[in-house]
């Protein structure tokens, strides 16, 4: 295996990891937060603000995995067409427009930061700082607004093939 697909592989891991924790924790913040809740009548304080935020960790660490995989929702509505070699010009024209809103995305978390800096914005409940997740949320879309011009070309799955498979 190559360096650069050997670090590409780490990477992947370390993201799937960084995910799994997320979302193992926001389970059993939940868990803990609606069993105090309805048994002791004493929530978790502060549980919606991790939740929240653990949330936004999840989907936008694994956006740009998503972009690189071309995992994103598709209708296949047309692909028995628009699958074709000949049509290679048209992939690269929605790659390039995937890429286009992604960056859209990235620009406007960056302004985000900037006006949550000004304003000092913070969770309502633990007070955490909120730029540092807009520009958590700015990078990895940049990322993925990198990985969309670099994805390879779209697959065509037989009837009835389960994604993944």
């Amino acid at each position: 295996m190559a360096p650069l697909q050997h670090s590409l592989r780490a990477v992947q891991r370390a993201i799937a990891a960084v995910l799994v924790t997320s979302l193992g924790a926001m389970v059993v913040l939940t868990f803990v937060d609606v069993v105090g809740r309805r048994l002791f009548n004493t929530p978790v304080f502060g549980a919606n603000d991790i939740t929240e935020h653990l949330m936004a960790v999840i989907v936008f660490a694994g956006l740009p995995l998503l972009t690189a995989q071309r995992g994103h929702l598709s209708i296949d509505l047309l692909d028995a067409w628009l699958l074709r070699p000949g049509l290679w010009w048209w992939h690269k024209a929605v790659d390039v427009l995937v890429a286009a809103v992604l960056a859209l995305i990235a620009w406007q978390y960056l302004l985000s930061v900037e006006e949550a800096q000004a304003i000092s914005e913070v969770s309502p409940a633990l007070t955490i700082p909120r730029a540092w997740m807009y520009a958590f949320m700015s990078a990895t879309s940049a990322v993925a607004a990198v990985a969309a011009l670099f994805v390879g070309p779209p697959q065509h799955h037989a009837e009835g093939e389960e994604f993944g498979s």
